[in-house]
């Protein structure tokens, strides 16, 4: 037995968790449909995949959750976990498990994968037959990825820094880029059975006026980490930013920066996909505005050509949406998509090569650092500031950089703090703003441009 696979034993020995079965796990993925995997269909798509979220505590609810976007013709389910399991505290989700099938109402924000079992949701997954994607948000997912490839989820959504700089405030960045090495290793032996296993970047971060490049870097910096375990397909992604042309701008400099960073790494096999997540900060509660702001994402997902966009609900501002909700969303989504025929592809020239040069520039300096490994040079970016998330809750992260919009609703950058982009990038950057003198208006400014969208 390899030490890899040492390590998996010890992993998955768990009081809340069945026996695994490597064997028959690997004799299952070898034979599964091809229609499982989100990387076939990918291949297989001339539109743009829709992908709603979507959890509840019992197998029988995620049931008929999952009915409903059958009959919406859904073309990838989501599988959204709870917060326990998130924590890795399945004995209280296991206890509030219990507690939603005694009462039969909803004691947990998503599924408690771990404590169903592969055994029980994989019945779930076959039966349905279409990709399903795992969205959770967990610094440490070791034992859930092993429990959701062998439930037949061949989509892992997540990575070191996006699931954790958005997310907490001291889980140990370095524990996670360890803990998510071992996830991309295990995405990678499975991946040789079948079609490859899709790992997807969660790109929208904070939500939180981040600027275009440290969402860019931070997407291929996880993507560089899970390419050189041996992954084969792997989705980049970004949120909708407030601008149609900075959304344009961004999906065209991921798109050719993927490619070149790959090929940098000496990695040409991969297949990189892009995926769109509409609006994730505050959505208004009207009803019919929240239906605007879900259509008019849905055209710039057309627009820059996604290959998968990630929707949310006109319920998004009241708490979870009922499954007819949610599905009607999926409904509408895929009616947009129909009748948006001839788009025309938007580029701008210069903002592209400002934004270019940026993230060459933090890109270059993180390949710099003098540690010995990839993940090292990142978690010693970040340390250093070099790499600044807007927002973060995490003590590590240096939230110096200042971002503003301007007259057209791009982020824009004012305060770089210790990210080494060039003089002339942030020169560029701010004579895009009118910036007050008064300090007080600027922070106004700051607020209102985070509730942009909220009405």
């Amino acid at each position: 037995m390899t030490l890899h696979q040492k390590e998996r034993q010890i992993i998955v020995k768990n009081q809340y968790v069945d026996s695994f079965d490597f064997d028959e796990i690997e004799e299952f993925i070898r034979s599964a449909s091809k229609d499982l995997f989100i990387s076939h269909k990918f291949k297989n798509s001339d539109t743009t995949l829709v992908q709603p979220r979507g959890g509840f505590p019992t197998y029988q609810k995620q049931f008929e959750l999952y009915e409903e976007f059958e009959k919406a013709d859904i073309d990838v389910m989501p599988l959204t976990i709870d917060s326990h399991t998130r924590l890795n505290d399945y004995g209280s989700a296991k206890k509030m498990l219990d507690l939603s099938e005694a009462n039969e109402v909803d004691m947990l924000n998503g599924y408690p994968l771990v404590n169903h079992g592969y055994r029980t949701t994989r019945k779930m997954t076959t039966h349905f037959n279409r990709p399903v994607s795992l969205r959770h948000g967990t610094p440490d997912a070791r034992l859930l990825i092993e429990t959701a490839l062998a439930s037949g989820i061949f989509e892992i959504e997540g990575g070191p820094i996006t699931y954790l700089l958005p997310y907490s405030k001291n889980f140990p960045l370095d524990k996670a880029f360890l803990y998510w090495k071992y996830v991309e290793r295990v995405c990678a032996d499975y991946s040789r059975l079948n079609e490859p296993i899709n790992r997807e970047s969660f790109g929208p971060l904070t939500a939180t006026l981040v600027p275009p490049c440290v969402t860019i870097v931070i997407q291929l910096l996880e993507m560089l980490l899970s390419l050189e375990e041996g992954v084969k397909s792997f989705s980049v992604s970004f949120a909708q930013s407030g601008s149609v042309t900075q959304d344009a701008v961004m999906a065209n400099v991921i798109r050719k920066m993927a490619d070149f960073y790959a090929k940098k790494i000496g990695i040409e096999d991969a297949t990189i996909n892009l995926v769109y997540h509409q609006w994730m900060g505050a959505f208004p509660r009207n009803k019919e505005f929240s239906d605007s702001l879900i259509n008019s994402s849905s055209f710039i997902a057309r627009l820059v050509r996604a290959d998968k966009i990630i929707i949310k609900t006109r319920d998004e501002s009241f708490g979870i949406p009922t499954m007819q909700c949610n599905a009607q969303s999926v409904a509408n989504t895929k009616y947009t998509f129909r009748v948006l025929k001839g788009l025309p592809l938007i580029i701008d020239e210069e903002e592209e090569e400002n934004l270019t040069k940026e993230v060459h520039s933090i890109m270059e300096a993180v390949f710099n650092d003098s540690a010995d490994t990839l993940w090292r040079k990142v978690f010693n970016s970040i340390k250093n500031g070099i790499i600044d998330v807007p927002f973060s809750p995490h003590v590590i992260n240096h939230n110096n950089v200042i971002t503003i919009r301007d007259e057209h609703s791009n982020i824009r950058i004012i305060e770089r703090g210790n990210m080494p982009i060039s003089d002339d990038c942030l020169t560029y950057e701010k004579s895009k703003v009118k910036l007050s003198e008064d300090k007080t208006a600027v922070i106004n400014k700051i607020i209102e441009d985070i509730g942009v969208m909220h009405e």
